[in-house]
């Protein structure tokens, strides 16, 4: 096992060098140019000034140089500096990332809690009433897109009850009951939305691994029912179900973009958005690269988890 996981580490070194090749050529490939952002907005003439602030900047070095020293840099824990702000990249990174990570873990929780016992329940009473509704609730949750969930909850409630989410950020160091109250609507909305998928593979898993032989030799021996359903049958059935949970988190972090926008969250997400639109190179590139990472090690351990739900992985 442990060369396995030594094994599968130093795969990830390439992907990630590939990856962060295709985010350092992708950015620059976007319509716009951040000295022309610039030029326009500092009322600064072109010509002598451009080729200046290309200088001042590094941008007149040819990509591929440009590249080697980003990528220099990163190995050294340096993720460069914003092009506008002239500050760290890293320590811009380290201030949201904490947001970004507890809406992440909150939405997962919810989307969780929602998806796993509505899904087995579902499996167990098939083609009843319950399980129609469930199933319903499921196609609709896929059918209602989060950021339009969300622009609702931030709309209608402030028109029929002057209600309306918290805008100004407190930190959970801060205050944690404000906090966590501030964040529990985007993550239930965010959730929500992942949940369906989910709910629906839980089912449909639960439903194969219940027809199996080895459930009915566990119901043969007298094991009790919620022995055979928890024990043997569930954690079966969680195998193809956690490789969508690694596949959600990429869709999560996604989602959170649009989320942590709509609510003013000063996160990742709101970041990235706000360094592409500015066309902040060294941004786009360290947020989209942090995210790059963390899910590769994601995947990493939803192989691992493999080996705790099924025996004969860990045999082989």
């Amino acid at each position: 096992m442990h060369v396995y996981v030594v094994r599968r580490l130093v795969a990830l070194i390439p992907t990630l060098v590939f990856a962060s090749l295709i985010v350092f050529v992708t950015v620059r490939l976007l319509p716009g140019n951040v000295i022309d952002l610039m030029l326009s907005q500092n009322d600064i003439a072109v010509g002598k000034d451009r080729a200046a602030l290309e200088a001042a900047l590094g941008l007149d070095r040819p990509m591929h140089v440009q590249y080697f020293r980003w990528i220099g840099a990163v190995l050294q824990g340096d993720l460069g500096r914003s092009l506008w702000q002239n500050t760290p990249v890293t320590t811009q990174l380290a201030d949201r990332l904490p947001v970004t990570f507890e809406l992440g873990v909150l939405a997962l929780t919810v989307a969780m809690s929602v998806a796993l016992p509505i899904g087995v329940y579902s499996a167990v009473r098939q083609d009843t009433a319950r399980d129609y509704i469930a199933r319903s609730f499921s196609i609709l949750m896929l059918a209602v897109p989060g950021f339009w969930m969300g622009t609702l909850v931030m709309v209608f409630p402030s028109i029929w009850w002057g209600w309306s989410p918290e805008i100004k950020f407190v930190p959970f160091s801060q205050n944690p009951v404000q906090n966590l109250s501030q964040m529990l609507v985007p993550a239930v909305i965010l959730g929500t939305s992942l949940s369906a998928v989910t709910m629906r593979l839980t089912r449909t898993m639960m439903l194969e691994v219940l027809r199996q032989d080895f459930i009915r030799t566990a119901r043969a021996k007298g094991l009790a029912g919620w022995v055979v359903l928890y024990k043997h049958a569930l954690r079966n059935a969680l195998i193809p179900v956690v490789t969508l949970i690694g596949l959600n988190v990429g869709v999560l972090f996604t989602g959170a973009v649009v989320i942590e926008s709509l609510f003013g969250l000063p996160g990742l997400g709101a970041f990235l958005v706000n360094g592409i639109l500015k066309r902040d190179y060294p941004i786009v590139q360290g947020a989209i690269l942090v995210f790059s990472t963390f899910l590769v090690l994601v995947n990493l351990t939803v192989d691992l988890l493999y080996a705790a739900l099924d025996p004969r992985l860990r045999r082989a």
